[in-house]
């Protein structure tokens, strides 16, 4: 009798991409290759985008890294033993603080790390180095609606509903957002809506709008004040739900008195009768919402610029009812969760104030140190990036998780200070930009080799499973920290390495905390329980949170504030010199820097280098054909790019994703002039020109 086939090893999981954390379930091994077939998950409902299908062949990418590297005295990288590197990395780190102070130091971490590792990466800056010095890429992706949304709501989270709330709605609003291209198995949630898209250009999701406004880059702030002064003046305000659940709709209409429509078109370029449209639909709907993304984020004025969307959506009664809301598009994996457990600069796990005595005292207790052991608050991610090198900044930086060398503003500029560093040490599992510019490479696990949790854009905390051992020589993240810490002189007892015992602890800290974690454990979310935080420990198991706002908003007193804001322009206009607006975004077949989609050939092919999008007009004036090389250049570098030639782009206008490397990086020309609260780079908006480049190769 013949034996019976072996078993497939199969794991439940999720995408290792966007913050809509699809679920997947992997099939497969070392030795048959891994398989990738979307799970009947409620955010993608058997569906998958293109990089999530191509997810599995990252996990044999060629150039894997699979040893630890040392930087030898002529320059190369060269594999050496565990021992050797991290005996390096702490003496060396060591040696810094003892010469210069533990700020001298520094973390730099990333929103795609789980929730342990994010959670474990602070706790490490903090105690073994510390430093105050922590922030991560997070920050350049949704900390303005992160302040915004903390200052209406008393809470931040991405969106304050399940996904699926949104198939009930008759209109959506998509300010600055993008998803039929950057998370699209959510497009299938928008199917029944009319959308509003408010996009400079004509995206693919402008395409299935029924109204696209399309403004000036840097003039949404303008746009969304407009919207709510027709709103006030045609009389589509909520009176009753303003008096009863909101505060402070007086400052914040008067400032909007002022943005007339007639005002609005000429500040913007979008007409009257657009911005009239766009007002009725939303309020004149049965369910409506308002999402914003990057678009309308990424900007010096970025905060007040998501304020303004929510005073619209508070305005037409929408937030914590059952016919809408607003919420914000989270991008990266684990952007949600990634900043509420201690690698963000100002906070303490459970989205806890690192400046609040009571938060400082719960998480030493948590930790075993005393309170006045703590670090205060560092500088955020772009700040910590440009201080490295510097007198009074950090000389030395671990890197987890991120490649700033190219998704940072004035890349070119946070190459220098990088590469001033007395040490750089990149934790990383392909050799990305950043890495191949460190002092210590360390390989550690990637997605279908790790356990975990994350939590996605609707503050669902999900699971993480291994299908696979990782490679001989890689270890965890959560393992390198404990041998660096210990090798630091800490107790090895305070940094676990098995994930369920770190998450133990992360519940223990964040319990009470705006995000309790308190009541999830790793036996709930494996019996398949949905749960959204807060969700705190009670007698009786709490069935978490995914509608917040119900009752009550987050302040202590239930209301959900609007905010006084007003109009300014972005940092740098327009001249004679550079007269011309470039922004920057993703494309569907890339995801960030592009470290891991630029090594997985489907996606390279489709789209194999950067490219600049160019109204055929404004191309011709620049000497500029279809397929030709342009030099996108503003005061601070230039980039190398491909011509494209599309008729929908405004004349004034050029467009450069942000995925590539070398002198293919639109970040080269990108401002790093910063939101005063967020602490957002102003990636969407800065002047630029356009130069032919003959025989030029991006």
């Amino acid at each position: 009798m013949s034996e019976p086939p072996a078993r497939v090893p199969k794991a439940g999981t999720h995408c290792p991409y966007c913050a809509l954390q699809c679920g997947t379930v992997l099939s497969g091994g070392e030795g048959t290759g891994v398989t990738v077939r979307p799970a009947d998950f409620p955010v993608n409902r058997g569906r998958l985008c293109q990089k999530g299908w191509t997810a599995p062949e990252l996990l044999t990418a060629a150039d894997r890294l699979t040893q630890p590297l040392l930087r030898t005295g002529d320059g190369r990288l060269a594999p050496a033993s565990w021992d050797t590197a991290l005996d390096t990395v702490a003496e060396r780190l060591t040696a810094i603080r003892d010469r210069y102070g533990p700020d001298a130091l520094a973390v730099f971490g990333g929103g795609g790390l789980t929730n342990e590792k994010a959670y474990l990466l602070g706790k490490f800056a903090r105690l073994a180095l510390g430093t105050s010095q922590i922030d991560y890429n997070g920050r350049f992706c949704m900390s303005s609606a992160a302040s915004a949304g903390n200052a209406a709501f008393g809470m931040d989270r991405g969106l304050p509903f399940p996904v699926t709330d949104l198939r009930s709605a008759d209109t959506v609003l998509l300010a600055g957002a993008n998803p039929a291209e950057t998370m699209p198995p959510l497009m299938q949630h928008l199917d029944r809506a009319e959308l509003i898209v408010i996009d400079a250009r004509r995206t693919a999701t402008a395409q299935r709008a029924a109204l696209h406004l399309q403004p000036v880059p840097g003039t949404d702030l303008a746009l969304a004040l407009g919207l709510l002064h027709i709103a006030v003046v045609d009389g589509l305000h909520d009176q009753a739900y303003i008096a009863a659940r909101t505060r402070d709709f007086e400052p914040a209409a008067r400032r909007a008195m002022a943005w007339w429509p007639e005002r609005v078109e000429e500040t913007t370029g979008v007409p009257v009768s657009s911005l009239r449209r766009a007002a009725h639909m939303l309020a004149d709907a049965g369910s409506a919402y308002v999402l914003t993304g990057r678009g309308v984020e990424q900007h010096s004025t970025g905060t007040d610029t998501v304020a303004a969307f929510i005073n619209l959506a508070l305005a037409l009664g929408l937030p914590g009812t059952d016919r809408g809301g607003y919420g914000c598009l989270t991008g990266q994996g684990n952007g949600q969760g990634g900043r509420e457990h201690g690698q963000k600069a100002d906070q303490l796990p459970g989205y806890r104030s690192l400046t609040d005595p009571a938060a400082r005292n719960h998480v030493a207790s948590v930790w075993g140190v005393a309170p006045e052991d703590l670090p205060g608050p560092g500088r955020s991610a772009y700040e910590l990036l440009d201080a490295l090198g510097s007198d009074d900044g950090p000389r030395g930086l671990l890197v987890f998780g991120s490649n700033p060398a190219v998704s940072a503003p004035d890349a070119a500029r946070v190459v220098r200070r990088l590469a001033s560093l007395d040490l750089l040490v990149v934790a990383d599992f392909v050799p990305s930009e950043t890495a191949r510019m460190a002092d210590v490479v360390l390989p550690v696990t990637q997605w279908a080799e790790e356990e975990g949790t994350l939590t996605n854009l609707e503050g669902r905390v999900l699971r993480r499973r291994a299908l696979l051992p990782p490679p001989a020589h890689v270890r965890g993240d959560l393992q390198v920290l404990h041998d660096l810490a210990v090798r630091l002189g800490q107790p090895a007892a305070r940094y676990p390495v098995a994930p369920a015992e770190v998450f133990e602890e992360l519940r223990a800290a964040s319990r009470g905390g705006r995000a309790d974690y308190s009541g999830i454990s790793y036996e709930r979310l494996d019996a398949g329980e949905a749960l959204h935080w807060p969700c705190p420990e009670t007698p009786e198991p709490h069935p978490g949170t995914p509608r917040p706002f119900q009752d009550r908003f987050a302040h202590p007193d239930g209301l959900a504030r609007f905010a006084e804001v007003d109009h300014r322009g972005p940092a740098e206009e327009t001249s004679s010199g550079y007269p011309l607006y470039a922004t920057t975004g993703r494309v569907l077949a890339h995801y960030q820097s592009g470290a891991q989609t630029r090594r997985v050939a489907e996606l390279l092919d489709a789209v194999p280098e950067p490219y600049v999008e160019v109204h055929p007009d404004t191309a011709a004036r620049a000497g500029l054909a279809e397929h030709g090389h342009a030099l996108v250049s503003s005061v601070r570098g230039s980039m190398t790019a491909r011509v494209r030639l599309e008729p929908t782009m405004r004349l004034d206008t050029v467009f450069a994703p942000f995925h590539f490397a070398a002198d293919g990086r639109a970040n080269l020309f990108t401002h790093a002039a910063l939101d005063p609260r967020s602490g957002m780079p102003e990636f969407k908006v800065c002047a630029v020109r356009l130069e032919p480049v003959p025989g030029a190769t991006p």
